[in-house]
């Protein structure tokens, strides 16, 4: 009778197993459409090529982040980080229990979810949301009759690998397509060429994934995705908010017994050139599996029974990289992409330590302090405008700024107003640094969707008018000040006597967030230079200072110390274990400064 009774119950599973897809995802890392299949001929990429020929493709797919943990934290929560406070490089904050991830929303639904195995969300999640998430995790696994979703990650293409140490790259760097922002040395070339060397590895990483579908039957019941989580490794790609950062490659699979699922446009083999964004892959996934999206995602379903009608503009995002602050947001038209720096005495390429370890990035930078670069090159090096616009039809490097051209004054307008009303439509919490936030975080005990809600706490109506290039804030409260002295660091010397007194006042501010850039405007262009570096020092060393604190000093003495004025830290730094950032960033700046 028990074996009459398992034999029913597993049969009952079964069926309804059946009304429901397997969800496969295969991803790999730090790499854009550099295939075959998207038309680069020096990829050597069949069995993705091959994928694509029985697919989707889209072509204009993107990462919201151009780096790895913020991309993940947009695509486990279908929320922008920007929102959640999490567009900072490994920043570890605290995510309410009600904001559900995807694996959580799919297992509540009787899907049996597994990770293998890279997690790294950018988010304090104390709870378990993986059926499996390790390197032994497979969809193989799962209760008899159960529908799975499982993830595949490989890291055969991720940053680290293009240093490899391999002399002789099996792709000929001699033909290796060199990007006119790139100098064409010997370093640069190799490393080119060892990176379509891994995007091979990557090739045979799907491969293997394939054939274990296959063999278990299940090619017919599997909708499969196949994507990368940002743009490829090399500098001027990853960590970039521009389209070379952002742009990935995107490749659905969904089987004939599926096809309800896909949009009227799917056509095996064909092209999709619909704007798809990370945001979108949850609420892509509860619709797949014929949840209802929740209201707190900031996506839309572009497959299954909930699919919506295509996006206008896909955004993307830039805050601290490691252990380097910025500030930049991003919009794209599909046509044209423009990118709005807040921090625009800045470079898009800061001297952050594990991207130098590239030979691509440490030659370049060698170059463009030697003045042997030409403009398009050495813009990557030098201090980015308030605004960007690029043509990615005619300019598909983004090397021509369109920005202050009359002809696009139209549509500057029109992006800027776009990409406010973003800001202000998912609360992004980019104007309140990570100085302001952690203690505000300490002090609340709370995350910081929470903290921020109230435009007491935050007045974001207010500060998001900097999307307006040129206006300055009034100096009502600290966070207000900062602003206002990112501006005159922007100016350099173009102040008047009035706000240079107002700046020296600023410099004796009790908050750290004031402090900081009226010193540091001090160092660059005041009298005083010695007295201000000392106060910064002493804010470092102060056992009352938070490494968020710490950093932010640290970066303003680094660009000091770039000038040529002299900086002498002390012996040790007081180590701040903060719950929100991670002090080795801390260290390495304080070991760049030594």
């Amino acid at each position: 009778m028990k074996l009459i009774f398992t034999l029913i119950f597993s049969l009952t599973a079964l069926a309804s197993s059946a009304d429901r897809p397997n969800i496969l995802w295969i991803t790999a890392e730090d790499h854009g459409p550099h295939l075959g299949c998207y038309g680069d001929s020096y990829a050597t990429t069949p069995h993705i090529d091959a994928l694509a020929s029985m697919s989707q493709l889209y072509t204009r797919a993107s990462s919201n982040a151009p780096v790895c943990a913020p991309a993940r934290t947009t695509l486990i929560t279908g929320i922008y980080p920007t929102t959640l406070g999490a567009q900072n490089m490994r920043s570890k904050l605290p995510i309410a229990d009600e904001l559900k991830t995807y694996p959580e929303l799919l297992r509540a639904a009787g899907y049996y979810c597994t990770n293998q195995s890279k997690e790294d969300y950018n988010l304090i999640l104390n709870r378990k949301i993986w059926d499996d998430s390790s390197r032994k995790a497979h969809w193989k696994n799962r209760p008899l009759g159960k529908p799975f979703f499982a993830i595949f990650n490989t890291t055969a293409s991720h940053e680290s690998q293009i240093r490899n140490a391999n002399a002789s790259t099996k792709h000929d760097s001699n033909k290796a397509p060199i990007p006119p922002y790139h100098p064409d040395t010997p370093e640069v070339r190799k490393d080119w060429a060892q990176y379509y060397d891994r995007l091979t590895l990557v090739d045979k990483y799907v491969k293997k994934q394939l054939d274990a579908l296959k063999k278990a039957g299940l090619e017919n019941d599997t909708i499969i995705f196949f994507y990368a989580d940002h743009g490829s490794g090399m500098p001027r790609h990853k960590r970039y908010p521009g389209w070379s950062g952002l742009h990935v490659p995107l490749i659905v699979h969904i089987p004939e017994k599926w096809q309800a699922y896909a949009d009227s446009n799917y056509l095996a083999g064909g092209k999709s050139d619909d704007l798809v964004s990370f945001v979108d892959f949850a609420p892509s996934l509860c619709s797949l599996a014929s949840i209802t999206p929740p209201s707190y995602q900031h996506g839309t379903a572009f497959l299954g029974p909930h699919k919506l009608k295509s996006r206008q503009y896909s955004f993307g995002f830039r805050g601290r990289m490691d252990e380097r602050i910025d500030f930049c947001r991003s919009v794209t038209d599909g046509r044209y992409i423009y990118i709005r720096n807040f921090m625009p005495y800045l470079p898009h390429g800061q001297d952050l330590s594990y991207q130098l370890a590239t030979p691509t990035t440490r030659v370049w930078r060698d170059l463009a302090k030697s003045n042997k670069l030409n403009k398009v090159q050495s813009a990557f090096w030098s201090p980015h405008p308030a605004e960007e616009l690029y043509d990615l039809q005619g300019d598909p490097h983004e090397t021509i700024n369109l920005a202050k051209q009359p002809a696009h004054l139209d549509r500057i307008l029109k992006f800027r107003q776009t990409l406010s009303q973003h800001m202000l439509a998912t609360r992004d919490s980019g104007f309140m640094p990570e100085v302001f936030t952690h203690p505000l975080l300490a002090e609340q005990n709370t995350d910081l969707v929470t903290a921020l809600a109230e435009e007491s706490n935050y007045p974001l109506s207010q500060l998001v008018k900097l999307v307006t290039p040129g206006w300055i804030p009034e100096p009502t409260t600290p966070l207000a000040q900062f602003w206002k002295l990112q501006h005159f660091l922007s100016r350099g010397k173009s102040v008047t006597d009035e706000q240079k007194q107002w700046i020296q006042q600023a410099s004796q501010h009790s908050h750290p967030g004031v402090q900081i850039p009226a010193h540091e405007w001090l160092c660059l262009y005041g009298e005083k230079q010695k007295s201000s570096v000392n106060q910064l020092i002493a804010l470092i060393s102060s056992p009352k200072s938070d490494n968020a604190s710490q950093l932010t000093a640290l970066n303003a003495l680094y660009r000091i110390q770039q000038r040529g004025i002299q900086v002498k830290l002390p012996q040790s730094v007081p180590s701040k274990r903060s719950l929100y950032i991670d002090y080795k960033y801390v260290e390495r700046l304080v070991e760049s400064l030594r």
